[in-house]
């Protein structure tokens, strides 16, 4: 079972509304909306994705690490380092 199980249905809400701002941006730059304006609704859809992930990242740590750890041997280990270097491509982005 994925971590992000029990909060499925609000990550696939939040999703399709990133996707409708998304769809918005497309509409902005077909109209031809000014840069900076543009700009900052990219930004609005970019705070909104990593919102997602940190959510979805909480809910990998709870579930399919604390998991791991709980249930030891060499799997553990693997699930932390799984999990640090999601959270550098977070840091990263």
């Amino acid at each position: 079972m994925v971590g992000y199980a029990a909060s499925k249905d609000d990550v696939q809400a939040r999703l399709r509304r990133i996707e409708g701002q998304v769809r918005g941006l497309q509409r902005m730059v077909d109209d031809d909306t000014y840069c900076i304006d543009v700009l900052t609704q990219v930004s609005a859809v970019t705070r909104a994705l990593q919102a997602v992930s940190v959510a979805l990242l909480g809910d990998h740590l709870h579930h399919c690490v604390s998991d791991a750890i709980a249930a030891g041997g060499p799997d553990a280990a693997g699930k932390v380092d799984e999990a640090m270097k999601a959270v550098q491509r977070l840091v990263r982005s």
